[in-house]
């Protein structure tokens, strides 16, 4: 065997992505080996030690080959061994190998957590279901949408807030593949007729996952929704959200306060949880006692003790508020306030000396002050305590590595026009590459509207005006628009006017401010 020689990295041109389908994850894995190509006789392979050399060598005799190492990190050959076997086995691979005589197959539970890169071989509808998992992360997905219908069976999922169908397997497999996601969030596979809830904490491709799982009984069977979570994604930085430095300021100088009410509201899967949690990060020291209470905890954050929400044993939003209050908090995170008794509770808790954060479901910062008004909260408690509303969407970016310019009367520049920003009509779109999936976008970026109550403002709620008025006096303030923080990020390139139109409305009389 000749003489190993060192490398840094492995790209994707030094594999062969055919070789990896005969060399299990759990040989790979077990001897830190990453099997690269065959070429001119000789079988390539990266490995960090002995074991790895002596694998390589009973592997190439296997193949009547030459062995051929390349030395590598230890985290060099895992960080290749976990990206490139994930590029392995898509879901619609996997159905097609699926016998018919076993579609009907009951899944088996299997031990947990396990990386299930490695469960390769296990019962048909187990393969599937791991396959349906691993390409739910390779396409960077947030969500999986197992959804029966009265003839066929459709599997969507999520990526970059926007769904798209990915496999349609027969209609048999239906009540396998349900039981089989039931088994792994340890739901009751016998009980069909009412909504369940439940979690996975699981490996794929090195990363710890967790998701969460729900299931609604529809006339056609059940309907299985699973939200993937990485459990590093807590430890996303405000500087990382994709406010502008002046917006970031001014929402670091409410994060600065001893009292007060900050909100953060829009719709579902707006990312509200995680400008809360970069807004607790940041604020975070050891002389600051942070609580929080959500539904459920999405991410673990160090040094923050994290209350879970549970209903059945009678700990509420507005109960686990009470009981904080009397554990001498600073800060208090509420996930959401849903109701007048959880408004009054936090309100309360600001006038007494202590900062809260929350959220609330809204289609605007004005909206946010009347929904509170319209819960039940006098108008003068909402203008003493609260200190800000942040609104927010989530907007796709433009892929980076087929982004283009692109001019001329589209709709982009009319839009440009109607906000009174249209400079040169121009912005940046991608045309769509392998990378994004030919979607042209890639990830996604916050786009904002921040309120601050100032006396004017206050003035106004106290006189119970409606958020037309309130956003018109922000705006004649200084405060920008969602719209237009969006057609301001279109002008830099960072997406389209498409994306700011689709997730945000007309701003009507705002505008004309």
């Amino acid at each position: 065997m000749s003489k190993a020689v060192k490398i840094d990295r492995i790209s994707e041109e030094d594999v062969e992505l055919p070789l990896l389908a005969s060399v299990p994850l759990s040989y790979a894995k077990g001897n830190m080996l990453m099997p690269l190509r065959r070429e001119n006789g000789d079988l390539v392979g990266a490995v960090s030690g002995q074991e790895g050399v002596f694998a390589l060598f009973d592997l190439a005799r296997e193949m009547s080959l030459k062995p051929k190492a390349l030395w590598g990190d230890r985290a060099v050959v895992q960080e290749a061994i976990n990206r490139y076997y994930g590029q392995l086995g898509s879901a619609k691979d996997v159905m097609a190998d699926i016998r018919e005589d076993d579609l009907s197959s009951v899944a088996t539970e299997f031990e947990r957590p396990k990386d299930i890169l490695e469960l390769t071989e296990e019962a048909p509808i187990i393969r599937l279901l791991n396959a349906l998992l691993k390409q739910a992360m390779k396409d960077r997905a947030s969500d999986i949408h197992i959804e029966p219908f009265e003839k066929e069976l459709e599997v969507r999922i999520r990526v970059d807030g926007v769904l798209k169908k990915i496999l349609t397997p027969p209609k048999i497999i239906q009540d396998a593949l349900v039981s089989r996601v039931k088994i792994m969030a340890n739901l009751d596979i016998a009980e069909r007729r009412l909504p369940q809830d439940g979690r996975i904490r699981l490996l794929v491709g090195g990363k710890d996952i967790d998701i969460r799982v729900s299931l609604i009984p529809t006339i056609h069977g059940e309907r299985v929704v699973m939200r993937i979570l990485d459990r590093r994604g807590g430890s996303i930085g405000l500087t990382d959200l994709g406010m502008d430095s002046l917006m970031r300021e001014q929402f670091e100088g409410l994060l600065s306060r001893q009292n007060g009410i900050i909100l953060v509201t829009g719709p579902t899967g707006s990312g509200k949880t995680t400008t809360l949690y970069a807004a607790l990060r940041k604020i975070f020291s050891e002389e600051k006692n942070i609580v929080t209470i959500e539904d459920p905890v999405e991410y673990e954050l160090s040094g923050i003790g994290q209350i879970q929400i549970n209903p059945k044993v009678g700990l509420t939003f507005a109960s686990g508020l009470r009981s904080i209050l009397r554990q001498d908090p600073d800060v208090i995170m509420v996930g959401e306030i849903r109701d007048l008794e959880t408004a009054q509770i936090a309100i309360q808790a600001s006038l007494t000396g202590h900062l809260v954060l929350s959220t609330l479901h809204t289609n605007d910062a004005a909206s946010a002050i009347t929904r509170l008004i319209d819960i039940g909260v006098e108008p003068f408690l909402v203008a003493s305590s609260l200190a800000g509303v942040l609104a927010q969407r989530l907007v796709r970016r433009n892929c980076s590595y087929c982004s283009v310019q692109s001019g001329g009367e589209s709709s982009g520049g009319i839009m440009m026009q109607e906000a009174h920003l249209a400079q040169d009509g121009t912005s940046a779109r991608g045309r769509g590459c392998e990378r994004c999936g030919g979607s042209g976008y890639l990830g996604r970026a916050g786009i904002f509207e921040f309120l601050e109550v100032g006396p004017s403002i206050r003035k106004l709620i106290t006189e119970r005006a409606d958020s037309k008025s309130i956003a018109e006096k922000a705006v004649s303030e200084g405060m920008r628009t969602l719209r237009k923080d969006g057609l301001l990020k279109v002008q830099t390139g960072l997406t389209t006017p498409e994306e700011v139109f689709r997730v945000t409305q007309k701003d009507d009389a705002v505008i004309q401010v």
